[in-house]
């Protein structure tokens, strides 16, 4: 919208006469003020009817309109409540533009109800389908010139609405002037705004089938405000970002995730540093992961929502990166440095609820729209919160478009989907009674799991490269199985039992360990039923739950062995490694949200800083060593690439086990998780392999430990079965490779 450069214009065209009023029938009027009109284009603007144009505006609080056609001009008669109308002695309904005089400020702009819609026939089509795999394009606010005119296109889908209004700070939030138009049985509604640029505020003003009001944020806005403030913001439809990372994207995909080296570092954006933007994020997370040697960071809370404390996992806007820490660019930004740095972006992606607030999806329209309208399977009990409605193709449509916007627009290397168990099963945390069987009588939820592989397969198909991976903590065969096999089709799963059971164990005091030696063990009956990532995530270190090093027993000495034994031993594992911020320093205080990580433990003033930079000296050298050891990721799923060289050393707390890469090579890994030197430890190890070298020692001095080292290369005994004896240092895992091969710089 434009204010005049110049006064306004006489109030009469002596070429058009004195026109009559054409004023709009009153139940017309009735309906365009209540916000229940279907179709307003049918009643406001200008139409051809007998002898001559028929044109009518709504502008409630005006003094005047005016109808600006090239040099000609006409005062619109004033019919009340807002309305204003003039029959036009034209034979043709011309190109105009409207004169609108308010108490202190007169506009001149293009009128809403003269243009076709800017939805194509193409995009309802393929809403009506629930097949838009690029929902966000049709769907939201966005900039553009439409018939020769610049604005803002809006659109919503709300089947069940008797009337939808835009309203926002262009219009002081009165939406009566915009009321939008239905598109057919789409459930689509759309109006375009001339005039309304980017960094414009909006909502939607929905008349629910009661006939109430309800005022929402857009579900699919690319941008809001910052929370506690909940209005969308228009956003460019084409970003000017301009990215750097082609190289990156062009190789993410080279190895299947499966087979190659994948250690992730979990960060929490707002605490990581508090009070960074994503641009200053951008200046230190990128240098800080590549140090250490982690392959990708995984990215929570990202898109936005309402409550900080929820870290991310109560979603309002699925389409908006949270605009606490900078705009969507900044986001791109930040996502482009950690590229740039070889660093890939793991996000956490959250389909399996949203929060109930009024302004936000819940009756998002009157009536359950994205959730089941039967309230036995829409309420999720752990949270609050509100499930999604599966099987609702629209519903399913805008996930999945979702999952490939975060990819697509922000170049996403993988989404870590939370809570699929409680998406899988009807009666997950329920009680008797409390849930309904499927059609076949059983707990399963058949529209979760044809969401779930529909997910999948269009991320693996437009997205080359990207990955999938579940948090799923049940026994559900074939999480990570292709879906063309009847699996859900995720690249990898959190492996939750291995989580549990190895934090069980390790917290024991090691007199005790004897007796919980199947918790370290168990995991390896069934680490090959699917691809996993071993975790020790946020959730593991809040609540109650204590630190990694605080959940180990014993003095501040004995904890720091401990974590670090423990970090060895799940680095050499059949897995992926994701470790939370943090766990990489033996932080000994619990994650808070409100503060972060405690740096300070780490700056040279302080007298135990040693202790914690010792512990993230061992992580780096852990990583490195990993990457350069293909034995460690390359047969991750394979059975062959692992063999058991001591399971039952439950009597000296001792784990030894092989690891091989795809030409055979092999890696061995201990663990002595007892207090005691272990000096001539027998072990049998492969007779065609002479001598080992140690190559990692969690007990070495420059990590803290007591420096108890096997130096030079262990020899095998002579003849056949006769094995190695090693030094076992208390509390610390080794690593040895074959002498055959050349030394590394990993050890310390």
């Amino acid at each position: 919208m434009t204010a005049p450069s110049a006064s306004p214009p006489p109030l009469c065209s002596p070429q058009l006469g004195r026109p009559s009023a054409a004023p709009a029938e009153p139940g017309e009027r009735r309906r365009l003020l209540a916000g229940e009109h279907h179709d307003p284009h049918a009643v406001l603007g200008a139409h051809a009817v007998p002898g001559g144009v028929a044109l009518r505006v709504l502008r409630p609080g005006a003094l005047s309109v005016t109808v600006l056609l090239d040099s000609l001009w006409a005062e619109l008669h004033d019919d009340g409540d807002g309305f204003f109308s003039a029959l036009l002695p034209l034979r043709n309904v011309p190109e105009y533009r409207l004169l609108v005089a308010y108490e202190d400020s007169v506009l001149e702009t293009d009128d809403p109800y003269r243009f076709l819609p800017a939805l194509g026939e193409l995009d309802l089509h393929l809403i009506g389908e629930g097949r838009h795999e690029q929902l966000w394009r049709a769907l939201g606010a966005h900039p553009m010139t439409h018939a020769g005119a610049d604005g803002t296109r809006f659109t919503v889908w709300a089947p069940n609405a008797r009337g939808v209004r835009v309203c926002g700070d262009f219009c002081h939030w009165d939406g009566t002037a915009h009321p939008m138009r239905s598109l057919g049985s789409t459930g689509v509604w759309e109006l375009f705004v001339p005039g309304i640029d980017p960094g414009t505020l909006y909502k939607f003003d929905i008349t629910r089938p009661d006939g109430t009001h309800t005022v929402r944020a857009d579900p699919m806005a690319r941008r809001t405000e910052v929370p506690p403030a909940t209005a969308s913001v228009v956003t460019a439809s084409e970003s000017g970002y301009v990215w750097h990372d082609e190289e990156w994207l062009a190789h993410r995909g080279d190895v299947p995730v499966h087979e190659a080296p994948f250690s992730v570092y979990e960060v929490h954006l707002p605490s990581w540093r508090v009070g960074l933007t994503y641009r200053q994020l951008a200046e230190q997370l990128p240098g800080y992961v590549k140090d250490l040697g982690f392959t990708h960071v995984e990215l929570m809370p990202v898109a936005e929502h309402p409550f900080g404390g929820s870290w991310g996992y109560q979603v309002t806007g699925f389409y908006a990166p949270t605009a606490r820490l900078g705009t969507p660019d900044d986001f791109k930004y930040l996502v482009d440095a950690l590229h740039q740095a070889g660093v890939g972006v793991l996000m956490d992606w959250v389909p399996a609820h949203f929060p109930r607030d009024e302004w936000a999806l819940a009756e998002f329209d009157g009536r359950p729209l994205y959730e089941p309208a039967d309230p036995l399977r829409a309420a999720h009990p752990d949270w609050g919160t509100l499930e999604f409605d599966y099987g609702r193709r629209e519903v399913r449509n805008f996930l999945v478009a979702n999952a490939v916007y975060w990819c697509e627009e922000f170049h996403i290397d993988g989404l870590r989907v939370d809570a699929v168990a409680s998406m899988l099963y009807l009666d997950y945390s329920r009680e008797y009674g409390q849930w309904r069987p499927n059609e076949h009588g059983g707990n399963e939820n058949p529209d979760a799991v044809a969401f779930l592989q529909e997910m999948n397969a269009t991320v693996y198909r437009r997205c080359p490269g990207a990955i999938t991976i579940a948090e799923e903590s049940t026994a559900w065969d074939g999480v990570t199985r292709p879906t063309d096999h009847g699996g859900l089709g995720f690249g990898l799963k959190w492996n939750m039992g291995w989580m549990h059971d190895s934090l069980v164990y390790a917290s024991k005091d090691p007199v005790h360990r004897r007796y919980h030696h199947n918790e370290m063990t168990f995991s390896m009956v069934y680490a090959y039923s699917e691809n996993y990532v071993l975790p020790i995530s946020h959730d593991e270190v809040v609540h109650g739950k204590r630190s990694l090093v605080s959940k180990m027993p014993g003095d501040w000495w004995q904890q720091r062995a401990n974590h670090r034994a423990y970090l060895g031993f799940m680095w050499s594992h059949p897995g992926k490694q994701l470790l939370f911020m943090g766990q990489e320093f033996a932080q000994g205080d619990e994650w808070s949200q409100a503060h972060g990580p405690d740096w300070w433990l780490l700056d040279p003033g302080y007298g135990a800083a040693a202790d914690h930079r010792g512990v993230r000296d061992l992580v780096r050298d852990l990583n490195a060593l990993y990457l350069r050891t293909p034995a460690l990721w390359q047969c991750d799923t394979r059975p062959a690439g692992f063999r058991w060289v001591l399971c039952d050393g439950a009597d000296d707390n001792v784990f030894a086990f092989l690891r091989f890469d795809a030409a055979g090579t092999p890696l061995l890994a201990v663990s002595n998780f007892s207090p005691v030197v272990r000096h001539h430890y027998r072990l049998d190890v492969p007779d065609d392999v002479p001598a080992w070298d140690e190559v990692l020692n969690t007990d070495a001095a420059p990590y803290g430990g007591s420096d108890v080292r096997n130096t030079g290369p262990v020899t095998s005994g002579t003849g056949p079965g006769h094995g190695i004896r090693l030094t076992l240092p208390p509390l610390a895992t080794l690593w040895l490779r074959p002498v055959t091969e050349s030394p590394t710089a990993g050890s310390r």
